[in-house]
């Protein structure tokens, strides 16, 4: 078998007199109908405006710089926004659990022994009202400067997402901001039970919790801190976030956070109200309506206030974190609520379970998921050589009645970056994955910060390793760093590669969000190209895509070396649907306005010369 990666699209857009297309029905879960394909623009907020590039293992802010709200200026968002994005996702705004004295500002040090590094993890959360004091030029200010990034965002034509994390929250949580009559997790709990329906946490009484230990590892790297000593006050122990009930936890264990009770009782029934059958076709209003009158846990109604406060302070939705390890009872009470006060809240869960998908769209009343576990995953194999691209059309066809949901990306915090020698290896090659994973369906396509760019994540941040750019410490991301150019945000820095890189997805995401074709009908090309075409190579791989307005032809190489020419088949079923007559469509490149083709249509089947080199892309219309 050839090494794969997917080189080349071929996308043809025809103006022609196409019949009126019935597309794949609309769920009746769905609160608004997308008029375009959306697109994420992820950051890591603390690392996004660091310009600092020492990148010193286990450096401290003095160190190795952090980044600020304030770095988001009117001309960063602007070149954001330039680049087709249309949603920013603010990662790490939620003050979460780190290792700095911030006492003067009334917060508590935390313990680096259930804290992940230095800079601590964003999936730690210690207080739900305020936000990262590392964030803000004055941290007594904290709040206010970004409820000033919120009103620049949408000044700037953009909207916000930042996290929330139902199933987990840093075992010293302390609200130091909380509004009236809001009292902090675990203020009301009985401790003296394993279970109770209203405990916000799982105990383990008689037992106080012992502090992971390990041979390889060092909270702060073997550091000297005061409050490195071996013990950290929690009694009775806590059940920690992975669900461990061990009141020693392994350092494998999530064992700087603690699991949320939902509940859900330790043997795994459920000690709340489910939802009645059908209730996966009715609206959120009608779920709003069901949960209106009944008693519901106590860390319902806690993430619900804590989710409407943000929602109240402008953010326009909200990325949840390992949704699936809550139940999707709870998020049709959550998401419903927020719909009932914002109808267009975008509302992006990670979830891997492929089973639970529909039971977390149609019931959780989740816009969009994590499509990771299929089409992420067999993407990455593909570029990697360990498969062909083949099976993308059943990944499609898998999802169809649930693909405007299934949010498509290739790189983020949590992942491998693609530019890396682990994932794609070069930026080029991860190109033409990026086409593909962009066009395929019709839901949003997310992209992290610095991707745009060929950032490889190689800095050893100290707990965070190569290959990922750390969330856990301070560090610089270097290609990021070049387009920052000290805060001009023009690229300056950038090789004549990284920008050409830039340029391609800037592109690319534009075309994405202006093409109709995109929210329209799916249909594979690849079955009767792969038996029928002189020249179709294992690694390619086709699809069409159209709407009432445009049609579109997909075509990629998943070769990395091979330059390949073929007569593209264009089966008769779908000329017939797009009612082109037989004659000859002249095509002009629309991505760089350079290259022209043309596609042939005899006997009601059309035939489309392709010559493709290896990591090259075109978009071809009429």
């Amino acid at each position: 078998m050839k090494r794969a990666i997917c080189l080349l699209a071929v996308v043809l857009t025809l103006s022609t007199q196409a019949q009126n297309v019935k597309k794949k029905p609309m769920t009746a879960q769905k609160s608004k109908i997308q008029p375009h394909k959306e697109v994420v623009y992820q950051v890591f907020t603390r690392l996004f405006g660091n310009q600092n590039t020492h990148n010193k293992p286990w450096g401290t802010i003095e160190e190795n710089g952090v980044g600020k709200f304030n770095d988001f200026t009117d001309k960063a968002l602007q070149e954001i926004k330039k680049m087709g994005v249309t949603y920013i996702w603010y990662t790490g705004v939620p003050h979460h659990a780190l290792v700095r004295d911030y006492t003067q500002y009334g917060i508590s040090n935390d313990d680096p022994e259930v804290v992940k590094g230095r800079a601590g993890s964003p999936y730690a959360v210690k207080d739900y009202y305020n936000v990262n004091p590392d964030l803000a030029v004055d941290p007594a200010k904290r709040l206010q400067e970004f409820e000033a990034l919120i009103a620049r965002t949408h000044k700037n034509g953009l909207k916000l997402i930042i996290d929330i994390v139902p199933n987990h929250i840093a075992r010293k949580y302390e609200g130091k901001t909380n509004p009236p009559g809001v009292r902090d997790f675990g203020a009301d709990d009985n401790t003296g039970v394993e279970y109770d329906r209203n405990n916000n946490f799982y105990y383990i009484p008689g037992k106080a919790f012992e502090v992971p230990t390990s041979e390889n590892y060092k909270p702060l790297n073997g550091e000297a801190n005061p409050l490195i000593d071996g013990r950290f006050s929690e009694n009775p122990a806590k059940w920690t976030g992975n669900g461990s009930r061990n009141a020693k936890p392994d350092i494998n264990d999530w064992y700087e956070t603690v699991k949320v009770n939902y509940g859900i009782r330790p043997d795994g029934s459920k000690d709340f109200s489910e939802l009645p059958k059908g209730f996966d076709q009715k609206s959120y209003k009608e779920h709003y309506a069901f949960w209106k009158d009944k008693d519901v846990p106590s860390s319902w109604k806690k993430f619900r206030d804590i989710a409407l406060y943000w929602i109240d302070k402008g953010v326009d939705g909200f990325r949840y974190d390992m949704a699936e390890m809550v139940p999707y009872e709870f998020w049709s009470f959550m998401n419903s609520s927020i719909k009932m006060k914002n109808p267009n809240a975008f509302l992006l869960a990670e979830v891997y379970n492929p089973n639970e998908y529909r039971n977390y769209i149609h019931l959780g009343k989740m816009d969009y998921l994590y499509d990771k576990v299929d089409l992420y995953d067999h993407l990455k194999a593909v570029v990697q050589g360990k498969a062909l691209p083949d099976h993308v059309s059943e990944i499609q066809k898998k999802y169809s009645d649930i693909d405007r949901h299934m949010l498509h990306f290739l790189d983020n915090h949590d992942e491998q970056r693609l530019a890396s020698p682990e994932f794609a290896g070069t930026p080029e090659k991860g190109k033409p994955l990026m086409v593909i994973s962009a066009t395929l369906g019709s839901s949003p396509t997310m992209i992290y910060f610095g991707q745009e760019v060929g950032e490889a994540g190689a800095i050893d941040g100290g707990f965070g390793k190569p290959s990922r750019t750390s969330i856990f410490d301070y560090v610089g991301v270097p290609n990021h760093q070049r387009w920052m150019n000290g805060g001009k945000f023009d690229g300056g820095q950038l090789s004549q590669s990284e920008k050409e890189l830039r340029d391609f997805y800037s592109r690319l995401l534009n075309f994405t969000t202006q093409s109709p074709a995109l929210m329209g009908s799916f249909a594979d090309l690849q079955k009767a190209n792969r038996e029928a075409t002189a020249g179709y190579d294992p690694g390619i791989y086709a699809f069409a895509r159209w709407s009432n307005k445009q049609k579109i032809i997909v075509v990629a190489n998943c070769s990395w070396v091979t330059e390949s020419h073929f007569d593209l088949k264009v089966p008769a079923d779908v000329i017939a649907q797009w009612k082109l007559k037989d004659g000859t469509y002249a095509l002009k490149d629309q991505l760089y306005k350079k290259q022209s083709a043309e596609l042939k249509v005899n006997a009601g089947v059309g035939i489309m010369h392709v010559n493709i080199q290896p990591s090259e892309s075109f978009i071809f219309g009429f």
